[in-house]
């Protein structure tokens, strides 16, 4: 499962989407309960898997030859509850998480050659 980049996708979109569970849950508490520490603890968390989601997202968009429509799509699944996994599930039926092999450049190699040609 962590050989591949859908591999670790797969991984990153359910711990993020466990991360925002476990944030509304602390909600509940700290709203409902009085109990504000959970929030805190969720809170970071949260934020840690968000944004180790968003990286996942920019790192394996390219080698496995999403558009940036895809990629958008990923990062604002990132915002509503659990859409992380909603997300994961329509890429996996759609073949979006195969390795897809091509001759033509990838995203970031593109922006390499950019870089290079500038310099």
């Amino acid at each position: 499962m962590f050989r591949t980049y859908a591999g670790w996708f797969r991984l990153v979109a359910v711990a993020e989407a466990c991360s925002w569970a476990a944030l509304l849950i602390a909600m509940v508490f700290k709203y409902g309960f009085g109990l504000p520490e959970g929030v805190t603890v969720a809170g970071w968390i949260h934020g840690l898997v968000f944004t180790a989601y968003v990286v996942t997202c920019l790192v394996v968009f390219s080698p496995l030859r999403w558009s940036f429509g895809v990629l958008v799509l990923a990062l604002v699944s990132s915002v509503p509850p659990l859409a992380s996994v909603g997300f994961e599930r329509w890429a996996t039926g759609r073949g979006l998480l195969t390795w897809q092999h091509s001759a033509d450049p990838t995203f970031w190699g593109r922006v390499r050659y950019v870089l290079r040609t500038l310099n």
